[in-house]
C-alpha cells in the first residue's frame, strides 16, 4: 500500500476557501477594516459612558479658568499649591531660557545633563537626605516615565547580581523578584510591572493597604533574593494616606524594598513640604521615592531619590532614562525657584490654607447619598455610583460655573465613579461654599430624575 504523501514544510494541505466562501459573523464582516473596527469600539466606549474628550483651555491653570467662552471655577487641576502660574516662576523659566536655550538637544548621557539638572537633582536629594541614607536623585520627564523606570530596573537587579551563580537551580529561583503591589496604585506603576514581566518572570501579589496581613503572610513565606513593595503614598483617585509605616516594618523585617510614589504628596506633605516622608518622619535604606514635579511644584517632570547604588542601578537600566531626550535645562531652572517658595514661609502659609479649606469641606459637605471619601489631602474624591450619574453630576455643575471631572471604569472600580474634586491655594472658602450647594443641588436633581 502507498504511504500517504507527506506536505512539504511550509505547505499547508487544507484547501483554501476563496473570500466568497470564507464564513463571516454576523457582527463583524470580512469587509471590516481597522477604520471601522476603530469607530464601532469608540461608540460601544460612547454608550458605556467611558468615551473621554478633551476641553481646550483659553487660561492658564488656577483657581478661575476658561474654556472656549465660559469662565469656571476649577476643581480639579493638580496645582495644589497653585505656583504653575506664579510670577516668580515663570520669571525664572524665562532667565533659564536665556541661560540654557529652549531644548537640550540630546539625552541625559549624551549632552543634554546640564549644570542645572545637576543643581535641582542634588537639592532634591538634600530634601530627601534625612529620610533615605546618602541619598541620590535623578531626574525623569513626567511620573509615568519614572516609574516605569525604576519598576523595571529593580525587577533586574537579583538577576545581574546573581548571575554568576544562575547555573545553580536555587540561584535561579532567588533571582525571581516578587513584587508586591498595592491594588490602588497608579497606572504608571501597574504598566512598569507589565513590561518589568517582559523582560524576566516575577512573581506578583497585589495587596489592600487597609489590610496588610496578606502581604505579611506573603513576604513571611518568600524565599526571593530581591522583595519590592510598591505603593502609592496618597492615592490619587481616593486622596487616603498608605500605611507607610506599617508597611516600611514589614520591608525592615522581611528584607524588602519599599518604593513610595509620592506624585500627590510632593510639596502638599511635611512641615517644609518636603513630601510624605518628611511628613511621617521616617527614615530607611530600603526607601525608593518617587516625586513628580509637576503637580504641587507648579512645573514638569519627575524624579526618584535612593541610596547612591540603587540610584545607580536605575541609571545604568532605565530605558526611557538612556534613550529620551533630556527635559530642557530652563525647566529645571524654574523647578529650583519652585523648591524655593514650596519650603519658604510662603509655602507654609499656602498648605495651612489648604488644610482650612480641606476642613471646610469635610465639615459641610454633607449628602442624602453620595459618599466622601475618607481623606484629608487636597484630593476629595465624591463618590457617585454609577458611569451615567458621574456624568450628568460633572455636566450639572459644569452648567452652574464649577470644573470638576468625572472619573470611571477602569481608572476606578465598577461602581464607583466618582468627581475627582481637588482643592488649590488659590481657592477661597467662598469658592468651597458654593461648590458644596452645587453639588447637593445636582443630587437632588439626580436622586429626584429631574432632566
Amino acid at each position: 500500500m502507498q504511504e500517504p504523501q507527506q506536505p512539504e514544510l511550509g505547505h499547508d494541505p487544507t484547501p483554501k476557501q476563496s473570500p466568497e466562501q470564507m464564513p463571516t459573523h454576523p457582527l463583524f464582516p470580512s469587509t471590516m477594516g481597522a477604520q471601522d473596527l476603530a469607530k464601532r469600539a469608540l461608540q460601544n466606549l460612547e454608550l458605556s459612558g467611558l468615551l473621554r474628550l478633551r476641553r481646550v483651555a483659553q487660561t492658564p491653570t488656577g483657581s478661575a479658568q476658561r474654556f472656549g467662552p465660559e469662565n469656571f471655577t476649577t476643581f480639579c487641576s493638580n496645582d495644589y499649591l497653585g505656583l504653575a502660574n506664579d510670577l516668580r516662576i515663570k520669571q525664572a523659566l524665562i532667565d533659564g531660557a536665556r541661560l540654557w536655550g529652549v531644548g537640550s538637544g540630546a539625552s541625559h548621557l549624551i549632552s543634554g545633563h546640564t549644570q542645572a539638572h545637576e543643581d535641582l537633582e542634588a537639592r532634591l536629594a538634600a530634601w530627601q537626605s534625612p529620610h533615605i541614607p546618602g541619598a541620590q536623585a535623578l531626574l525623569f520627564a513626567n511620573g509615568y516615565a519614572a516609574n516605569v523606570s525604576l519598576m523595571g530596573a529593580l525587577a533586574s537587579l537579583a538577576t545581574f547580581a546573581l548571575r554568576p551563580a544562575l547555573q545553580d537551580t536555587q540561584a535561579q529561583r532567588s533571582s525571581i523578584p516578587s513584587i508586591y503591589s498595592a491594588r490602588l496604585n497608579h497606572a504608571s506603576i501597574i504598566d512598569g510591572i507589565r513590561l518589568a514581566k517582559q523582560q524576566g518572570p516575577l512573581e506578583l501579589q497585589l495587596f489592600d493597604t487597609e489590610d496588610l496581613g496578606p502581604l505579611e503572610r506573603g513576604l513571611a513565606a518568600d524565599t526571593s533574593a530581591l522583595k519590592i513593595i510598591v505603593s502609592d503614598t496618597l492615592f490619587s483617585m481616593d486622596g487616603h494616606l498608605a500605611p507607610v509605616h506599617a508597611m516600611l516594618e514589614l520591608a525592615e523585617r522581611f528584607d524588602a524594598l519599599l518604593v513610595l510614589d509620592d506624585a500627590h504628596g510632593f510639596g502638599v506633605l511635611g512641615e517644609l513640604g518636603h513630601g510624605a516622608l518628611e511628613h511621617l518622619q521616617v527614615r530607611s535604606h530600603r526607601i525608593v521615592y518617587m516625586g513628580t514635579l509637576g503637580k504641587a511644584a507648579g512645573v514638569s517632570g519627575a524624579f526618584v531619590c535612593a541610596t547612591a547604588a540603587l540610584t545607580q542601578w536605575i541609571f545604568q537600566k532605565s530605558r526611557p532614562y538612556i534613550y529620551s531626550t533630556a527635559s530642557p535645562a530652563a525647566l529645571a531652572h524654574a523647578t529650583l525657584q519652585s523648591l524655593t517658595l514650596i519650603e519658604g514661609a510662603e509655602g507654609q502659609l499656602r498648605r495651612a490654607h489648604l488644610h482650612t479649606l480641606i476642613e471646610c469641606w469635610r465639615s459641610q459637605a454633607q449628602f442624602k447619598r453620595w459618599q466622601l471619601s475618607p481623606s484629608w489631602s487636597p484630593i476629595q474624591p465624591l463618590i457617585v455610583g454609577s458611569n451615567g450619574d458621574a456624568l450628568r453630576a460633572s455636566a450639572i455643575i459644569q452648567a452652574a460655573g464649577f470644573l470638576t471631572v468625572a472619573i470611571r471604569p477602569p481608572t476606578v472600580a465598577i461602581g464607583t465613579s466618582r468627581l475627582r474634586i481637588t482643592f488649590c491655594a488659590e481657592h477661597t472658602l467662598d469658592d468651597v461654599a458654593r461648590l458644596i450647594t452645587a453639588l447637593q443641588s445636582a443630587e437632588s436633581q439626580i436622586l429626584s430624575g429631574c432632566p
